[in-house]
């Protein structure tokens, strides 16, 4: 876990900014997924493919346009703090809708592409093969099965997207470093 996860998770718990939910946090430097019950207890953790374009807003109305309009430098994983929820998409599929509005969620990893080689991605030692997505949050099917629906069933919970350009108290109003 890198110490901008650690402080991050450490600042929920301190804080109660999960409100008694389950959460995740997604550290995009490290391309990384943390799963935490409600009391901040880790439960797993994976690598993840996210956006191709470096950088932690959503293009205005994104949410709302078709995927071929949507340019490389526009394909970001936004940071924020984000109520999730499990709901299906439009093949019948479950996913956790991390950011409705910007059309971000987290699924299993999508394979349907053999020459994006999103499978090797996710295996790749290398942070920059890890950016491929139009902005979701791609997760072994393993993990996504085992601990993130598990931990989201039934209930709402939180994600937390780490910045990339900026610093958590510019993303996370209440944020403050737990010691």
């Amino acid at each position: 876990m890198s110490q901008a996860a650690r402080d991050t998770a450490n600042w929920i718990v301190d804080s109660g900014d999960n409100l008694g939910m389950p959460f995740i946090i997604i550290d995009k430097a490290q391309a990384r997924v943390l799963v935490f019950n409600a009391k901040g207890q880790l439960g797993g953790t994976a690598p993840a493919l996210l956006g191709l374009a470096i950088g932690d807003d959503s293009v205005p109305g994104i949410g709302d346009r078709k995927l071929s309009s949507i340019r490389p430098y526009e394909r970001t994983t936004p940071a924020g703090r984000f109520v999730a929820s499990l709901a299906r998409n439009l093949k019948g599929e479950e996913i956790l809708w991390v950011d409705y509005k910007n059309a971000i969620a987290m699924h299993p990893v999508v394979t349907s592409n053999p020459k994006e080689r999103r499978t090797e991605r996710l295996a790749s030692a290398t942070i920059k093969d890890k950016r491929i997505s139009y902005g979701c949050i791609n997760v072994p099917a393993d993990f996504y099965r085992k601990l993130v629906s598990p931990a989201f069933s039934d209930t709402n919970g939180v994600v937390y997207v780490l910045p990339e350009t900026r610093s958590n108290m510019s993303v996370f109003a209440s944020y403050y470093e737990v010691r």
